[in-house]
């Protein structure tokens, strides 16, 4: 079994580069996701820097491969469909660079999310249809799907030139959020640059096997995170789709962007499901049957920790994770 170990350094934005390697490689990690754009910024990744000079992305490279480490994946999540001219254009356009540049550094993987346009064409605000038993719905997502459509043809496109393959997270909030309506976006534009990433923690809150949906895309999983969420006992009165959040005040320190203007929002304080450090939510047994079946699919693919436990510190909690998906790769 060779499955590429690592992380997404977004959980160490607050540090060097060269110091949030020097942490990923004292967890026992080898593989390195950083970020490029999107709905947040990219403090280890000069996006502008890098595709201007050949020197510099030598000089970047050499970073990773000094320490013995391997940048596998560039990850601009984002929505790139969202109607707000301070949002949707700019993440359309963060995708279209990290592609570019993606290339010119020989990383095979970028990471990012399908997005979700507005309801119609006079939209002010994305939209995301859960349930369309009313037929009104249906009209929406007829629509959303034929702005989708001309969007990813372009993006499969650019990806295929670039001998790049674009990964989608499949996230709530966008058009793509399961297996179903990732096959959906692949089938409807013929890709043959777009794929999955397998970041379970969004399948589990839905309800989803994990397993059961990696055998069911198959060679559509191009590149995974390790990301554990559970079901808390919130969940007996809200349920797994919530609204009660509220907003961050204006002055709270470490707010996260979302575009301009817009931010994260804070969890309510007894929700019905919350992201977890890896094997808290699901056991190091889970965990190598979810590097079994990835390793069915591909024996190199890259696994790399997102680590989003409020609970833990951050620098504990990637620890944590990455012993626990280490001792998961060794039951393989």
């Amino acid at each position: 079994m060779s499955l590429k170990l690592g992380a997404y350094t977004a959980c160490l934005h607050d540090r060097p580069l060269e110091e949030a390697l020097d942490v990923l490689q004292a967890d026992g990690l080898t593989s390195v996701e950083v970020n490029t754009g999107g709905f947040i910024p990219s403090p280890h990744c000069h996006v502008d820097l890098l595709l201007s000079s050949e020197q510099a992305r030598r000089d970047y490279l050499e970073t990773f491969s000094s320490r013995g480490m391997e940048l596998t994946g560039l990850n601009c999540n984002g929505n790139p469909l969202n109607p707000l001219p301070g949002v949707g254009p700019k993440h359309a356009d963060d995708l279209r660079r990290t592609i570019e540049l993606a290339g010119l550094l020989g990383v095979r993987h970028v990471v990012t999310m399908s997005g979700t346009p507005g309801s119609d064409p006079d939209a002010r605000y994305p939209s995301w249809v859960v349930n369309p038993w009313d037929g009104v719905y249906m009209d929406v997502l007829d629509y959303q799907w034929g702005v989708a459509a001309e969007f990813w043809t372009e993006i499969d496109a650019l990806a295929r030139a670039s001998d790049v393959r674009v990964a989608i997270e499949m996230h709530p909030h966008n058009l793509v959020f399961s297996p179903v309506t990732l096959r959906r976006l692949v089938d409807t534009i013929g890709a043959t640059n777009t794929g999955a990433e397998m970041d379970p923690s969004h399948l589990m809150w839905q309800g989803m096997d994990v397993v059961a949906c990696i055998r069911d895309l198959g060679p559509l999983v191009f590149h995974a995170a390790a990301k554990d969420a559970m079901i808390t006992p919130g969940v007996d009165i809200r349920g797994v789709l919530d609204t009660s959040f509220e907003r961050v005040p204006a002055d709270a320190p470490g707010k996260v962007p979302t575009g301009y203007g817009f931010w994260c929002n804070a969890w309510p304080e007894n929700p019905g499901w919350r992201f977890v450090a890896v094997g808290v939510g699901h056991d190091v047994d889970w965990w190598a049957e979810f590097l079994r079946a990835l390793a069915d699919v591909d024996p190199d693919m890259a696994v790399n920790i997102e680590h989003e436990d409020a609970a833990y510190d951050r620098l504990e909690g990637l620890a944590l994770a990455a012993e626990n998906l280490r001792a998961a790769a060794e039951k393989l």
